[in-house]
């Protein structure tokens, strides 16, 4: 997308600021993007707790966000919340090596709970970088998603089984693809399964995929067990399950795969 130059001093103008986590260059390790290098902004705030969730430092906002000065480095930086449209621009910038990532991956947290500043944001840094626009959300604010689609290249919906995340989203998950669907934009599905998953929550899910598009990739991800303070820690299904549901859910969609965290088997993290 290229964008005039007075679109940068826009966004440079409004004063939105970012609850920023951390920036860093790393390996995607979920989904359709596995294996792919990315530059990823991770952004503060989330409204779900899902029980399976490994990024609970996303739960609120930091004093201080961490920058990588190096892409792949971890030398870390910090910086004080909130941050501007021309910080964050600057970091990436910086971080931007020829040839070297194949996207901007925006993940939390929940990115859309500041959809305001993505707005601006997104459409300038696409524009500096030339790279795509990944956004990885929990897909349950699709009035927050219609915001920024035009400056989206993909989208990554984690779809919440209740049996599995505690959280139950139907209504707001069917809405959002039928946002995605209508923007004709690039999205696949990520369920976490563990031991736990109820197979009818499995079959309502590709139920509601199938609705929108059967042709929509949908990744089983077999849960990494985590110590949790108010939770048991989950554990992963069985081999047999995993088989199972991948055929269960196949009746409904064309491409259902399987494919763990695998960012931290080669220590991504």
């Amino acid at each position: 997308m290229n964008l005039p130059i007075q679109c940068q001093k826009m966004s440079a103008k409004t004063g939105l600021t970012a609850r920023l986590i951390e920036l860093f260059s790393a390996i995607q390790g979920e989904g359709r993007n596995v294996g792919t290098r990315q530059l990823f902004i991770r952004l503060a705030l989330c409204d779900l707790r899902c029980h399976f969730c490994d990024s609970q430092n996303t739960w609120a906002v930091p004093n201080l966000a961490s920058v990588e000065q190096t892409p792949g480095h971890r030398d870390f930086e910090t910086h004080p919340n909130p941050v501007t449209v021309d910080q964050l621009l600057a970091w990436v910038e910086r971080q931007n090596y020829p040839g070297l990532h194949e996207s901007i991956s925006i993940t939390g947290g929940e990115p859309l709970l500041q959809a305001p500043f993505l707005r601006e944001f997104l459409p300038v840094v696409q524009h500096r970088t030339g790279l795509p626009i990944y956004l990885e959300t929990g897909g349950h604010r699709p009035e927050q998603l219609a915001q920024i689609l035009p400056y989206l290249n993909s989208i990554g919906m984690d779809m919440k089984l209740p049996s599995v995340s505690g959280e139950e989203c139907w209504h707001a998950h069917r809405q959002f693809l039928q946002v995605c669907g209508d923007a004709d934009v690039e999205v696949f599905v990520k369920l976490i399964i563990a031991q736990t998953t109820n197979t009818a929550e499995l079959e309502l899910a590709a139920e509601l995929v199938a609705a929108c598009n059967p042709s929509i990739p949908v990744f089983l991800q077999p849960v990494t067990p985590l110590a949790q303070p108010h939770h048991a820690p989950m554990i992963p299904p069985t081999p047999t399950q995993v088989l199972e549901w991948q055929a269960l859910m196949k009746r409904h969609l064309k491409s259902v795969r399987v494919i763990p965290q695998t960012h931290k088997m080669i220590g991504q993290l």
